[in-house]
């Protein structure tokens, strides 16, 4: 099969993360603003796209596996930490963000506040993270061919 035809995939997944955090974001924002149901409805829409993208990074990479860094230098090391700490929070969100969505659709208000406090800040840098680590991987050090 054609490497090519998975080219685009990468970029996907970084749309899909860049869309998340976003909509994290606004749904802060409405959540600061005590308009419930925009904040009900942004962040269920931020939850859907996350499971969209942890389903397309799945497949993605089931098929062509890892994908190496090829910086050298200062930069190696600040990959390999946003990668790390990345993919440690990525793990940590998942079930923190099931979590706060039963919590928030049963009413739950304390106990999703509870979770929320630790599951926003993470969610957020697991999205843009996500993004970077794109930009690191597939433009500014590239595979070579």
């Amino acid at each position: 099969m054609s490497a090519e035809w998975y080219s685009w995939w990468p970029a996907l997944n970084a749309t899909l993360n860049g869309c998340t955090a976003v909509l994290i974001l606004v749904g802060y924002r409405y959540i600061r603003q005590r308009n419930i149901t925009a904040h009900r409805y942004t962040m269920l829409t931020a939850f859907g796209v996350a499971l969209l993208f942890l389903a397309s990074y799945l497949a993605y990479h089931s098929i062509v596996g890892t994908t190496r860094f090829t910086g050298t230098g200062w930069i190696r090391p600040v990959y390999f930490f946003i990668l790390i700490s990345h993919t440690v929070l990525a793990a940590v969100v998942v079930p923190l963000a099931v979590l706060a969505v039963v919590f928030g659709l049963r009413d739950r208000r304390r106990a999703h506040r509870a979770v929320v406090r630790w599951l926003w800040p993470m969610w957020l840098y697991v999205s843009v993270t996500g993004v970077l680590i794109y930009f690191m991987l597939y433009h500014w050090y590239p595979q070579r061919p």
